[in-house]
């Protein structure tokens, strides 16, 4: 198996059941995940998928509402790990790093919801526990983020019309800045299959050669 994965974070049902989705940073997020998925598939990759859940809120987030699952259009294959976590970070609430551990994987390749909050926490804490990072930011949403002085109870409609709210391009602009050079290697989408097609034929095995097979990995949630 590949030293490498890539970690699909939150891109689940709860997200878009909010009127915020509207604003989505990324209106192709099922896409552009679906190209990093077929990549790292291709080139023997494990895909970890995690989902957000807050147990008893009652909210969108609550397991009991039926939306803490993959947005429609993605499907996990047999064998990939699907991880419920509840805190921001991928690794904090869940067993991702025994995962990581049994399958001798190093370098980490993260995508999801939200740009700024669970990604990129996800790849701050992943580079501190000595994981080479990349965070692919085109396969991320974010939405516009209220000033912390707009009240809780704001309306999307005065959140939106706030100049104080930050725009989700800017939002994309300080997280890159953040965290290139520092937890991660930036990059988009085309740049990571690119890089995984090349890894994928270099992998591949000779006339008369009999190709390997991946061992499954345990699925912890």
């Amino acid at each position: 198996m590949s030293r490498a994965a890539l970690v699909v974070i939150d891109v689940q049902e709860s997200f878009r059941q909010r009127p915020i989705w509207a604003y989505a940073s990324q209106p192709e997020i099922v896409d552009q995940v679906n190209r990093l998925v077929e990549a790292a598939r291709l080139r023997g990759d494990l895909v970890v998928w995690v989902l957000h859940a807050e147990p008893g809120s009652g909210g969108v987030f609550d397991p009991a509402s039926g939306h803490v699952r993959p947005i429609e259009g993605l499907v996990p294959a047999a064998g990939e790990p699907t991880l419920v976590k509840t805190s921001h970070n991928a690794f904090t609430t869940t067993n991702l790093q025994q995962i990581l551990t049994l399958a001798g994987i190093r370098e980490l390749t993260v995508c999801g919801i939200r740009t700024e909050q669970c990604v990129e926490t996800t790849t701050r804490v992943g580079a501190d526990l000595g994981y080479e990072m990349t965070f692919v930011t085109d396969a991320t949403v974010t939405f516009p983020i209220p000033h912390r002085d707009l009240p809780a109870d704001a309306t999307l409609e005065q959140i939106l019309a706030d100049p104080r709210t930050l725009s989700t391009e800017q939002i994309v602009t300080r997280t890159e800045y953040a965290l290139a050079g520092r937890f991660a290697t930036v990059r988009t989408v085309a740049e990571v299959v690119r890089q995984l097609q090349v890894g994928a034929s270099d992998a591949a095995p000779g006339p008369g050669a009999v190709a390997g097979t991946v061992a499954a990995v345990p699925v912890g949630a």
